[in-house]
């Protein structure tokens, strides 16, 4: 393929990687997991790739292969660290790699996540964005002990409470988006003015109400963090069904989602557009990234049955699972980027094994056809994608 247009990369973090049986094959003393240090150098590697972002998972609830997350299960990872403190804590510790931490919708309050956000946007000097999640698991639900919901993701279970439940869901999930980017602009960017000779800290009048009042939420404002240095940091979405596209047409910058192969790609990002213009969606096109578990190296057929043997079944996952050498991954990756896909967001199956096979086998394979950058560009995560910064709503008033 001649000159292929460049994509983009990011690297999702979890545990001892996305298969369950990785920490049984990695070199990694249990207690590292739960250490910065052990973060620390994950990112680091990141980093030195001039990888977009890293991501981090979170859920309300401990991890569990079942729907309903409940199992009795003793030999798969279990625990995580809260994904936007990890975040900030990492954001310290490197200069220019971006943290888009997942934070639910469902059982917390957007005044929280939007400072814990706009937070996260300073302290990383513009490096910060944000997967809002929708969360439909009972056990999430039962941790917090502030609603009910109830076993909705059974396979083959069709009813019309699923339905209406899900629908409501996500109505939360974009009033939730809207009240966090309101909040963002409460703060115009030169609210603050430290006048010493008269004793001004803030410029009341740029200080500014959201008086929002929706579905789910009656938020009055303004935030107590000044504006993020980004304006509005990204926010990501991953869609599965026509809801969770609906939402990311609405109010997202970044939607994953889960093709099969380069076929289905294109007909996933079909769907993307016709959402868009479903909800008459304004201002940039969402970036497109496809979310891809991927196994690889010269041993990785073997190294994949043997987590399988390990696991008690093979591996199975919302996306695709790719095993293969980092050149065959080089070139799946350009042939979805022919259908539509801007860029991927892949999960290492193993830390120890892919994250590096990511970093140092296939990074190096895109650059040689043309297909990635080798430093870093934009100092912002916005600016990485293409995305200006938004101007405040509240300061043309």
């Amino acid at each position: 393929m001649a000159n292929p247009v460049q994509v983009h990369l990011a690297i999702a973090l979890d545990g001892a990687g996305w298969h369950p049986a990785a920490w049984r094959t990695a070199d990694v003393p249990a207690h590292a997991y739960f250490g910065l240090r052990y973060w620390a150098d994950l990112v680091a590697e990141a980093e030195a790739a001039c990888v977009d972002y890293v991501s981090f998972e979170d859920e309300l609830t401990v991890q569990s292969p079942l729907p309903a997350g409940r199992d009795d299960r003793v030999d798969l990872f279990r625990g995580r660290f809260d994904a936007v403190q990890l975040s900030a804590s990492l954001a310290a510790r490197t200069r220019n790699l971006g943290f888009v931490p997942v934070a639910t919708t469902t059982h917390t309050e957007p005044f929280h996540v939007s400072t814990a956000i706009a937070t996260l946007d300073h302290v990383s000097l513009g490096r910060a964005g944000w997967q809002a999640r929708v969360s439909r698991n009972p056990s999430e639900a039962r941790n917090v002990g502030r609603r009910t919901i109830p076993e909705i993701e059974l396979p083959g279970v069709t009813s019309p409470t699923k339905t209406k439940l899900r629908a409501e869901l996500y109505r939360e999930a974009g009033d939730f988006v809207e009240v966090a980017r309101r909040l963002w602009d409460s703060w115009e960017d030169d609210a603050v003015i430290r006048d010493l000779p008269t004793g001004r800290y803030l410029d009341r009048d740029r200080l500014h109400h959201i008086d929002f009042t929706g579905f789910a939420f009656s938020v009055k404002g303004p935030s107590v963090v000044p504006r993020p240095p980004q304006g509005q940091p990204p926010v990501a979405v991953l869609a599965h069904e026509p809801n969770a596209f609906a939402l990311a047409a609405r109010c997202a910058d970044i939607v994953y989602v889960t093709p099969t192969d380069e076929h289905d790609a294109a007909r996933i990002v079909g769907a993307v557009r016709t959402a868009e213009a479903e909800v008459d969606r304004r201002g940039p096109a969402l970036r497109i990234l496809a979310d891809l578990v991927v196994i690889l190296g010269p041993d990785a057929a073997d190294r994949r049955a043997r987590l399988d043997e390990l696991a008690g079944a093979a591996l199975t996952s919302d996306a695709a699972v790719f095993v293969g050498s980092p050149a065959e991954l080089a070139e799946t990756v350009l042939r979805w980027r022919a259908a539509g896909i801007d860029g991927f967001h892949l999960r290492p199956g193993s830390h120890a094994d892919d994250l590096i096979a990511i970093t140092r086998g296939l990074v190096p394979e895109l650059r040689a056809r043309g297909a990635l950058r080798a430093e870093y560009g934009s100092p912002t995560l916005r600016g990485r994608f293409g995305l200006s910064r938004p101007e405040n709503r509240y300061a043309a008033v």
